[in-house]
Formats: C-alpha cells, structure tokens, sequence
C-alpha cells in the first residue's frame, strides 16, 4: 500500500473563527494573517492505493461546486476542481477510486464529491465507481441539521448519495467496504457523529485527523475552532486521541494545514503534546517508512 496527500481547492478563511477564543496575539505566531485577517488552509485529502486491495480517497475538500459568489463568501481560492487535477498528478482518475470515506459531509470535506459549478447545471456526483462511506450518526445531522450548522451542509448532497446506490452507513468500528483495514473511531465536539478513519497498522499506521485536530496548532489541548460545537468536549475528545496515537505509534494526517500533511505525535515533561517527523506532503510512500 501507499499513500498520496492530494490537495483540493484551498480557503482563506478569519484566524479569529479558526482559533476560537485564543487571542490573536497567541495565534499569529503559529499562522501569518492578511490585511483581512484571513489565514491560509488547505483542504487535503488522503489517497491510499491497494487498501484492502481497493483505492480508496480519505476526503474530498471543498471542491469547486459553489457559485462564483459564495465561492468568495467562503474563501475558496481557485476556481477550478483542484482535486481533479491533483489525483490526475499521482496519476489517478476520479473514476478510479473504489471507496471514499467521509469524516463528515461539511462542504470543506465533501464539496469535491460534486463537479464543478457551471451556470444553468444542476449539482452531479463525481467518482462514478465509489463507495461513499459516512458515519450513521452524522448521517442523521446531515439531513437534519441545525440551524447553527445548516449553512456547513451542502443540500443536494445526501439525496444525491442515496440516488447513487453507493452509500454505506457505518455503525461500529468497521465498515463493510473496507473490514478490519480501517478502524473508525466518532467524535461529537466538532459536529455531531464526526468519523476519524485510521488506517491499522501493526507498525503505527495514519489516522485522518479531520476537524477534530485540523492542523498543527489545534495539537495544543486549549485551541479550538469558533467553528466547533462544543469546545470542551472536543478537547476532552482530542486529549484522550492523542493520548492513544502517542502510545500505539499512529501518525497524524492534517486536512487543513497548509504546510504540514503528516507528523508524529510528542508529549513534554508538562504534558503538552506536540508534533514531530512533520511531512509537507506525501507522493507515494509506504504506509511503514
């Protein structure tokens, strides 16, 4: 097996939501904000190939479905399907993906599941050949959600998964799609039902961190996202997760820092956890190297 950081389409999004109530005089020092005081994220996925003997994508991004109006509103920087040209770089193609497993279906996760937007043209599923795999209990917030998170969800998107034929609903560790390969593990301080994937390993393997840890400075037990539902709980949630991939050996994969895609997990005398062995990206490597 190995794996691949694919980007997708990159946001500028306040440094402020992003780090809920931790001052901007703490925060800058990790992220440089604009004029604007926007700070750069990136939307990244993971791409595993022979994963149970399948090519299974870990994410989508954000994708470029949106009008060029909401497109700015919501800081998407390119206007082309950036995942697309990203996977075609490692040399796949979206119709080559056998599994895409879905943390949560928030548009900066899902949105590269839809073709990019064009005037007059209804929302439409890529990756004809996938299974879609989605955590039950998310699922449920998908196609109810409150009114805080409403605007996070895109629509169209459940009743085009459900039309599909393709969409796995996971209760459990497991998925069906994929067995004992991935383990699954739900955390609710971000949004309700979020799926964090690892990828199982005997050396240490690769969990897809997703919003409960979005990048290298959430790592720090105190800093949450504005964007979390409930702060308290989510840092329960990550000390108890980084507590655990600390012991086993299991690595980090960020979705939204823009310059870090995979890193070990540190803890000092303090016991404040930190990263090390950081990698900017992933093109091909062993899941053991």
């Amino acid at each position: 097996m190995k794996l691949w950081s694919i980007m997708g389409n990159s946001q500028r999004l306040d440094g402020g939501a992003m780090f809920g109530n931790a001052p901007k005089a703490v925060w800058q020092k990790w992220i440089a904000p604009d004029e604007s005081n926007g700070i750069p994220l990136a939307c990244r996925a993971l791409l595993a190939d022979d994963l149970a003997g399948k090519t299974v994508l870990f994410e989508t991004g954000i994708g470029a479905f949106f009008e060029p109006k909401l497109r700015q509103r919501f800081g998407v920087v390119e206007s082309n399907h950036v995942l697309l040209d990203s996977l075609a770089e490692a040399g796949f193609d979206h119709a080559d993906i056998d599994v895409v497993v879905l943390s949560h279906l928030h548009f900066d996760h899902a949105g590269g599941l839809l073709e990019a937007w064009q005037e007059g043209k209804s929302p439409s599923l890529l990756f004809p050949n996938a299974t879609f795999v989605v955590g039950a209990e998310h699922w449920q917030r998908a196609l109810h959600p409150h009114p805080r998170d409403r605007a996070s969800f895109i629509a169209e998107l459940p009743q085009l998964l459900l039309d599909s034929g393709r969409l796995e609903i996971v209760e459990g560790e497991f998925s069906k799609a994929l067995g004992s390969a991935v383990r699954f593990e739900i955390s609710n301080g971000h949004t309700p039902g979020l799926m964090l994937a690892e990828i199982v390993s005997e050396q240490g393997g690769v969990v897809f961190c997703a919003d409960l840890i979005p990048g290298r400075p959430w790592v720090h037990l105190p800093i949450t996202m504005g964007y979390d539902r409930y702060p308290e709980l989510l840092i329960d949630e990550k000390k108890a997760f980084l507590e655990d991939k600390l012991a086993r050996n299991v690595r980090l994969f960020f979705t939204h820092d823009s310059e870090c895609a995979l890193a070990s997990v540190t803890c000092d005398e303090k016991g404040r956890f930190g990263t090390a062995d950081e990698q900017a990206a992933l093109v091909g490597r062993p899941l053991a190297a």
